[in-house]
């Protein structure tokens, strides 16, 4: 099930839903293609019409911001918790454990997928990380051959938001893993180059004045959250 905000289309399914799908998917080899909405994709893409496209060409819209929550919620919607990129990476990561599919990490600077799949097989015993490789590598038919020869069943893709979106779209067809998700600076997060909030701003749903607090230049990325309630509730 799905509802619309503002024209971008978001799942109203919980970690288990979503998960549950995904594992039926990759055992009917039907393709997935993940990526989390928050409020400040939704009002660029107000404005871009290939980004609002791309965001609802996807199978599964995860809401990733507390204010995606929020504007459901306000609408009378049916989108109860959020949804979180990097912990739907790592739900997928444990259930792939259990079920032995295999998971490709492509993306991110030369070493921090590596470092990543360290911190993950210690955190998921048994998990089987088939490959990696760094989102430099600019040959197209080195990375699609690196992926394909992985057989994995999973790729997470850290390209930055839209680049990895638009990779996936592009290639999915043409690659063996049955799950595509675009992951942005999870890696980074896992490996620990870049702490996460504490957990206690996590389940309030306050990451973002977390990050705020540490970097304040974001103080004009987040005041688009009230603009987007507005136009959201208004809508």
């Amino acid at each position: 099930m799905k509802e619309t905000i503002l024209g971008i289309d978001v799942c109203t399914h919980t970690y288990e839903q979503l998960i549950n799908e995904l594992m039926y998917n990759i055992d009917q080899n039907k393709k997935s293609f993940i990526v989390a909405i928050n409020p400040e994709k939704i009002m660029k893409a107000q404005s871009d019409q290939s980004l609002q496209e791309l965001l609802n060409h996807a199978t599964y819209q995860i809401p990733d911001g507390i204010g995606v929550v929020l504007a459901s919620k306000i609408r009378g919607g049916r989108i109860k918790d959020r949804v979180t990129g990097i912990d739907m990476m790592l739900k997928l990561c444990q259930e792939a454990t259990e079920q032995r599919k295999n998971i490709f990490l492509y993306g991110a600077k030369p070493g921090v997928a590596d470092q990543a799949k360290e911190k993950l097989e210690a955190k998921f015993p048994g998990i089987q990380i088939a490959g990696t490789l760094h989102g430099y590598e600019k040959d197209e038919e080195v990375i699609i051959k690196a992926i394909n020869d992985s057989k994995a069943d999973i790729v997470f893709v850290a390209l930055g938001s839209p680049a990895q979106e638009n990779w996936i779209v592009k290639h999915m067809n043409d690659l063996h893993p049955t799950v595509f998700q675009g992951v942005g600076g999870s890696y980074d997060v896992i490996s620990g180059n870049i702490k996460r909030a504490p957990s206690t701003f996590q389940k309030l749903g306050l990451e973002w004045f977390y990050r705020l607090l540490k970097e304040p230049w974001r103080i004009r990325r987040q005041l688009l959250l009230p603009m987007f309630l507005l136009k959201a509730v208004k809508k």
